[in-house]
């Protein structure tokens, strides 16, 4: 599998407009060990997702709606090593597409693994994992709020390939993920995770030790078939309850309604942002 682009104009999601519902309870076991009434009520979107790198325009946005064949779109809020500008996403882009009936899914590039082989901004040591998670995470936070997206939202920690068979190397990615994931639930943010299937996805889905892992798992498979249940490569009992992402197709150049974005494509059966 093709490693994934950090710092080119291919990062990209979406959901298919069917079916946005808010579960009170699902998947709070899989968050947190908190009384599930300490957190507001998840919203989860299943259907076709697109994820973009930079956020489309607004009128692209409308006339993606109209077409309707997709419904929800990952935005890219933050991180050091976020490929795209972002000229389009501020808090009325946000407002306005949500209002239109687009789910959204905030994405974060935050650190990367020391034995990962590209030029990333900001990486991780061992030494410094679980503080860089910390400080990752309350940007993540800060960045989220600013676009309108509240507490009991989604964040899902863009993590690229690295050699998985290094341990050393592995032991510190797991330990800046779970630390990224515990300061998300600290402030009542549900922690999520796009990785490859034969990467930090795999990681985080075989980890024996399932304390603080992100309760939900966006794994990039790019074998064009839309599911989140088929193709699932881990245990079955593994992130049910509303709780994968399945990118299943990369760079696929679309026209709908008149304008053209690269996109990626994804299946979607997990929490999505609450805009207010």
């Amino acid at each position: 599998m093709p490693k994934h682009r950090l710092s080119k104009k291919n990062r990209y999601i979406a959901l298919t407009a069917a079916g946005a519902v808010v579960v009170g309870g699902a998947g709070i076991a899989a968050q947190t060990s908190m009384a599930a009434s300490a957190w507001p009520a998840q919203k989860t979107y299943t259907g076709r997702a697109f994820d973009t790198c930079t956020a489309p325009s607004l009128t692209a946005m409308k006339a993606w709606k109209k077409d309707a064949y997709y419904g929800g779109v990952a935005v890219y809020v933050g991180g050091k090593n976020r490929g795209c500008a972002q000229p389009n996403l501020t808090k009325s882009w946000v407002k306005s597409v949500n209002t239109l009936g687009w789910r959204i899914i905030p994405l974060y590039v935050g650190a990367q693994p020391p034995c990962q082989k590209s030029r990333n901004k900001e990486r991780f040591t061992a030494a410094t994992a679980a503080a860089v998670g910390v400080s990752n995470a309350n940007d993540a936070i800060a960045k989220a709020a600013a676009l309108g997206m509240k507490a009991g939202s989604p964040i899902y920690l863009n993590m690229e390939s690295y050699d998985i068979t290094d341990k050393a190397c592995n032991d510190a990615t797991l330990t800046y993920v779970r630390s990224f994931t515990k300061t998300l639930r600290a402030k009542t943010y549900r922690a999520g995770l796009y990785g490859f299937s034969s990467s930090s996805a795999k990681a985080v889905a075989t980890a024996k030790d399932r304390t603080n892992l992100p309760g939900n798992l966006w794994y990039a498979l790019w074998n064009g078939r839309q599911t989140t249940t088929e193709d699932w490569p881990w245990n079955p009992k593994l992130y049910t309850d509303h709780s994968r992402g399945h990118q299943y197709k990369a760079n696929s150049k679309e026209t709908r309604g008149g304008h053209t974005i690269t996109v990626d494509r994804n299946a979607w059966d997990a929490p999505v942002a609450i805009i207010g």
